[in-house]
């Protein structure tokens, strides 16, 4: 399972930011997903979730009411909706696909995509 994070940029506080965690020649859909971030100094740490079947989502109190996970139709791509951003959003956003079966649990990440939060 390969993953393509995308969707970073600069943005001002205030702003908004769509990421795109993109799995080619497969899909989704039987993956749990989780966006991680990294901020310079600072432990990667958790943000937001979406499980696989009845995608419940789950979030970070850090972000909660501003950040939205989503799946889409095609089950290829997964999204993080990130609104009212502010400077200590600013890191490098992974995604994380997880797989749990009889044989384990697998984890595929993806390579990381910037994001800045200033004026």
């Amino acid at each position: 399972v390969q993953l393509q994070a995308s969707g970073g940029g600069l943005v001002q506080p205030g702003g908004s930011l769509r990421l795109s965690c993109e799995v080619s020649g497969t899909t989704l859909d039987r993956y749990g997903i989780a966006w991680f971030r990294q901020a310079p100094g600072k432990e990667r740490e958790w943000v937001s979730c979406i499980s696989s079947g009845d995608d419940e989502t789950n979030y970070a109190s850090s972000v909660k009411g501003r950040f939205t996970i989503s799946r889409n139709s095609a089950g290829n791509t997964v999204y993080l909706q990130m609104n009212s951003l502010k400077p200590e959003d600013t890191a490098v956003y992974y995604c994380n696909a997880n797989l749990v079966t009889g044989g384990g649990r697998s984890d595929y990440w993806g390579q990381g995509t910037q994001v800045t939060v200033s004026s």
